[in-house]
């Protein structure tokens, strides 16, 4: 080594320097956030609070989003109760990414002041909504206590996937007390119950927890519109909505209110508007609808149905749950049932469930009894049930009863649904000819789609091309069938 270049003893002392400045940049790094230059906003809050931040320990509780009207709600209701002082933030750049409430507080150099509150519109309904906080401040005293909170929306991009409520307070026991009042405010005041809901994966991510909800309109279908052998529907409404009916008398006893229900049959028989005729049934139940992507927020329809409760849960096509998961359909559905079987026996909750594959659940409904304590068989319609759905699609159109009769004695093993779009072909016939129906537009209609050319939509509409015959064929039709009062016609008719 030349004698000019320095050796490592003659340097300066490396490792000295660097714990050195290590504890330089501790302090400033200490000094900028948590020292004692407060925000704006952080002296307004450690002056109502009366105590030093370092005093006061934190308490965040999350929401997921459908309940984000329910939350503001009841704080707004305590906060008018106590006449708190609502106040909002500006200042700082990127103030959505943080993580917590006391980095507003203490990030002097960000100079968050007092602003304007954000708000943002969340639906309440089909037609309505409600303006609700999405990023403010509350100061307020309950019962001598000041406590502060602070509420955001959720934010994906940054991580925030529920609705945020933080609560400082000196008294801790005033913090939790505060939070159980909220709890119970929302669930007094939920604008979720008697709702139809459908809930819907986020798409920003989908493995992200709870879903995003819409507002349906309650369907309107009266047992008159719903084709079924006799007292099939009768037996389901009795379950579903009967229990319901009788629940205080049933808890007197010791007795349990949920309750699930499988409808299970080929596609197009109208399992789904049966369920439709339930829901116009219960107006004052809330009902959240499962199918398809969203079968895999069941845990969240469920811990929504304990809280909005009377409540009905709607699983369609329940087999796809194991599609959907990527694994074993019996493992998936057992994962299902349990669900079910997890609340407690007192929650008025009716889980309906429907297949089109009633061999995929046998095991799996055998192996966890008690979970579906009615199934029933919706079968393709008979003769005399093709003939009442004619009637029912015809409306009043000017068809007539023989001609009608005849179709549904031409139309075996087909569904609702081909019946439904066997009277839609017999309208447009007419108007693409500009004229009325008439019974030769039912007869080419029907003729139409037994054709070969139609097997797909037929498949489709779930007929099955080597007709056998259902249930009650084998009998004809009377004059009393016909003309009588087994099918309902208009009067004057």
């Amino acid at each position: 080594m030349p004698e000019d270049e320095p050796t490592v003893t003659s340097q300066p002392d490396v490792a000295a320097f660097a714990a050195t400045f290590s504890r330089f940049l501790e302090v400033m790094v200490g000094h900028a956030d948590t020292g004692g230059d407060l925000t704006d906003i952080g002296r307004e809050v450690v002056d109502f609070l009366g105590v030093a931040l370092t005093e006061v320990d934190p308490v965040v509780e999350a929401f997921p989003p459908h309940q984000i009207v329910d939350v503001d709600l009841a704080l707004d209701l305590i906060r008018s109760e106590h006449r708190g002082r609502l106040v909002g933030v500006s200042g700082g750049v990127g103030k959505h990414g943080l993580d917590s409430f006391t980095e507003f507080l203490e990030r002097s150099h960000w100079n968050f002041r007092l602003g304007s509150v954000g708000h943002v519109r969340v639906p309440t309904g089909p037609d309505s909504d409600r303006r609700v906080v999405g990023f403010g401040i509350t100061l307020v005293l309950v019962d001598g206590e000041p406590i502060v909170w602070m509420q955001r929306t959720p934010s994906p991009q940054y991580g925030r996937e529920q609705y945020t409520l933080e609560v400082l307070a000196a008294n801790p026991s005033a913090a939790e007390s505060l939070l159980v009042r909220v709890r119970a405010l929302m669930s007094a005041n939920s604008r979720l119950r008697g709702q139809v809901l459908s809930f819907q994966p986020n798409d920003f991510d989908y493995h992200a927890p709870g879903g995003q909800l819409t507002f349906l309109t309650r369907p309107d279908v009266t047992a008159d519109q719903v084709i079924l052998p006799s007292g099939q529907l009768d037996r389901i409404v009795d379950h579903v909505v009967g229990i319901g009916e009788h629940r205080n008398r049933l808890l007197a006893a010791g007795q349990h209110l949920k309750r699930g229900v499988l409808l299970y049959g080929p596609p197009g028989t109208g399992k789904t508007h049966i369920i439709r005729h339930l829901l116009s049934r219960t107006p004052d139940t809330t009902a959240v609808l499962l199918s398809g992507r969203t079968l895999d927020l069941l845990g969240d329809a469920a811990r929504l149905a304990r809280a909005a409760q009377p409540a009905i849960v709607v699983l369609e096509d329940c087999d796809l749950i194991a599609e959907e998961r990527g694994g074993d359909t019996n493992a998936a559905l057992f994962e299902t049932l349990e669900t079910l079987d997890g609340l407690d026996g007192d929650a008025d909750v009716t889980f309906i469930l429907t297949t089109n594959r009633p061999d995929l659940l046998e095991r799996a409904l055998a192996e966890r009894p008690g979970r579906v304590d009615l199934a029933v068989q919706i079968a393709k319609p008979d003769r005399l049930g093709r003939l009442r759905l004619l009637r029912l699609y015809a409306g009043r159109l000017p068809l007539s009863k023989r001609a009608l009769a005849s179709a549904a004695a031409q139309t075996e093993d087909v569904t609702a649904s081909f019946a439904k779009e066997v009277v839609r072909r017999v309208v447009l016939r007419a108007a693409r000819a500009g004229r009325e129906v008439t019974d030769d537009d039912l007869a080419a209609s029907v003729d139409d789609m037994r054709s070969d050319a139609e097997l797909f939509t037929r498949v489709l509409l779930g007929s099955d091309d080597r007709p056998a015959p259902a249930p009650g064929d084998d009998r004809t039709l009377d004059e009393d069938d016909i003309y009588g009062g087994t099918v309902r016609w208009y009067p004057g008719e």
